[in-house]
């Protein structure tokens, strides 16, 4: 197992962390009912890409 011979500066450990950032997902409107609805997904009212896909 690997043993730490120096320590790590707080510098270099939040270099180290920047690469994990929490990002925002891609929110839309929906063109049909106008709720929020992730990019590329089905809206709740059943309607994707200009299309019904599931009937309410």
């Amino acid at each position: 197992m690997a043993v730490q011979q120096r320590r790590n500066s707080k510098t270099r450990k939040a270099k180290r962390r920047t690469h994990y950032k929490l990002v925002k997902p891609a929110l839309t409107r929906c063109p049909n009912c106008g709720e929020y609805k992730l990019a590329h997904k089905m809206c709740s009212c059943g309607e994707y890409n200009g299309k019904q896909i599931v009937e309410k």
